[in-house]
């Protein structure tokens, strides 16, 4: 089985979130920064990669997107603030 990531997107630190999970990262961030995807990232212009976790079994990314997206805002601030406390966008050390 391939792998997979958990991502999260948002539009500025402690601003609107979004957990996707990808079996392509790079690609699939690229597609929201561009605004190809329709949907909840386009509509709120959420471009900025926070948070980026990998998979060696898609499924396992994929039981944690299910997870973390059932959590409280203040736990998945706190998982983003963990690893990057700066909110910094991490695309660039994607390309």
């Amino acid at each position: 089985m391939a792998g997979g990531w958990v991502y999260i997107m948002t539009n500025q630190c402690n601003g609107t979130l979004y957990i996707g999970v990808t079996a392509d990262l790079a690609r699939r961030v690229t597609e929201h920064r561009d605004g190809t995807v329709q949907g909840f990232t386009h509509r709120y212009g959420l471009k900025r990669l926070v948070y980026a976790e990998p998979f060696e079994d898609i499924r396992l990314a994929i039981q944690r997107e299910k997870t973390m997206k059932r959590w409280p805002r203040a736990w998945k601030i706190r998982t983003i603030e963990t690893r990057n406390p700066d909110w910094e966008d991490l695309y660039s050390q994607l390309i």
